[in-house]
């Protein structure tokens, strides 16, 4: 995966997590026809299980109901099988499975209210 993060820094698509004052994750997301479009998510192996994935999330989705954005959608390679039964959990449906860009990917939306 090739991401250009100093571009998406620049365009405001990059939100950090820290714990106390150090880096613990970040997202990156955006507006994209009339969703949000979280394209990424991660969190340092030594700050898993802390939730702060999800804060992150919850990030996403309060900036959507903030700027009156009607939904949050995403993807996830199929191989990822922590993910596929994670979002869910979080309140998102899947409505696509299609191969993409030499991947598998599984859709998941959330409406936002």
């Amino acid at each position: 995966m090739i991401a250009d993060f100093a571009r998406q820094i620049e365009l405001g698509h990059v939100s950090v997590a820290y714990n106390e004052s150090s880096f613990s994750g970040y997202v990156v997301f955006y507006k994209k026809e009339n969703h949000l479009h979280l394209e990424n998510v991660a969190v340092l192996p030594s700050q898993s299980g802390k939730g702060i994935g999800k804060r992150l999330i919850k990030h996403v989705e309060l900036t959507a109901l903030n700027h009156n954005i009607k939904a949050v959608e995403l993807y996830t390679n199929e191989a990822m099988t922590e993910n596929l039964s994670m979002y869910p959990k979080l309140g998102y449906i899947e409505f696509e499975r299609k191969f993409e860009d030499g991947f598998y990917r599984a859709f998941f939306r959330k409406d936002i209210k």
